[in-house]
């Protein structure tokens, strides 16, 4: 069976009423239970996270959890959050270096760049793992399904040669970056319209992701796997469903076996339910049963690709 690895005590960090909340990862866990390998990750240790963050963030950080601070109006801490952020980042970590595996990992992390908090991320486990990785001589490509665009570890690899980045998310949402512009040879964005549907999604990451990873030539591939472009997601705008998820981890998962998907957003506890499923399924290499049947919706390659091939030439056909 495949590994799942958990946060264990990061249901400590909660705060009542908040869309990030222990339940997700319960969800997760029940749909799972005879289907994959439940694991508890151990902690990452800080000069894991210095591979990231900067020292004033990780102090910064710890100090707000120690007295149960928020970092902003939606980004809350407890007295328990350090733990949980510490176990999250090292269930990302354990995920990448088992591949193929999936941590179940909250709080999520890919709006958390080098020294800000946000979106409800206090560190960045995917950018970990990923930095980790890198500097043990592997090429990493991180590919981000979360309807939002993952602003924090764009920022992290801005500059680096550590690891190839392609977001795709749902357009206009929190945090309002991730245009396709936002481009290079290591970058690609992917904001697609309200009601992008299963046909549309796929479409779109045929055309593009599988190009951009393929150039990428990656010894792994690390999946920030937000459930929330799924269609009953109530901070989402996409209509996909979980056989939407299993495709596109499938389609990677033929580009390269090593593959780990780390949790990210997704509020609707059915859907991080079914989406978790549909994830250990295609990381197994396994067909998806019981698959929802994709909505209506749109279907928006036409209207971008002029756009994305301008950002990305010589890339796609």
């Amino acid at each position: 069976m495949l590994a799942v690895f958990t946060t264990g005590p990061a249901h400590a960090h909660a705060s009542a009423g908040h869309p990030e909340r222990p339940e997700r990862v319960g969800a997760a866990q029940r749909a799972l239970q005879g289907r994959a390998r439940l694991l508890e990750a151990a902690p990452a240790r800080e000069e894991d996270l210095l591979l990231v963050h900067t020292p004033q963030h990780v102090e910064r950080v710890k100090a707000a959890c120690q007295r149960g601070a928020l970092l902003d109006p939606d980004t809350y801490t407890t007295r328990a959050s350090w733990e949980a952020a510490l176990l999250s980042a090292g269930a990302a970590l354990a995920a990448a270096r088992e591949a193929p595996a999936f941590a179940l990992a909250r709080p999520p992390g890919h709006h958390a760049s080098a020294d800000t908090a946000m979106g409800f991320c206090l560190l960045n486990n995917v950018a970990v793992a990923a930095a980790t990785l890198a500097r043990e001589g592997r090429r990493v490509c991180i590919v981000d399904v979360d309807v939002h665009h993952g602003n924090g570890t764009q920022d992290v690899f801005a500059k680096s040669a550590a690891a190839h980045f392609v977001s795709l998310h749902g357009s206009p949402l929190y945090p309002g970056t991730g245009m396709i512009e936002e481009a290079g040879p290591r970058l690609m964005n992917l904001p697609l319209p309200a009601r992008t549907d299963h046909e549309g999604y796929l479409e779109v990451f045929d055309a593009a992701v599988v190009p951009f990873v393929e150039r990428a030539r990656p010894d792994i591939i690390l999946v920030s796997a937000g459930f929330d472009a799924h269609h009953r997601d109530p901070l989402g705008n996409l209509g996909l469903v979980d056989a939407t998820y299993h495709a596109v981890i499938s389609r990677l998962r033929e580009l390269q076996p090593r593959i780990a998907a780390v949790l990210e957003g997704g509020y609707d506890l059915e859907a991080v339910a079914r989406c978790s499923v549909a994830t250990v399924a295609a990381l197994a290499g396994e067909p998806l049963a019981d698959a929802e049947t994709p909505l209506a919706g749109k279907r928006p390659w036409a209207g971008i690709a002029e756009r994305v091939r301008a950002a990305h030439p010589g890339l796609l056909a």
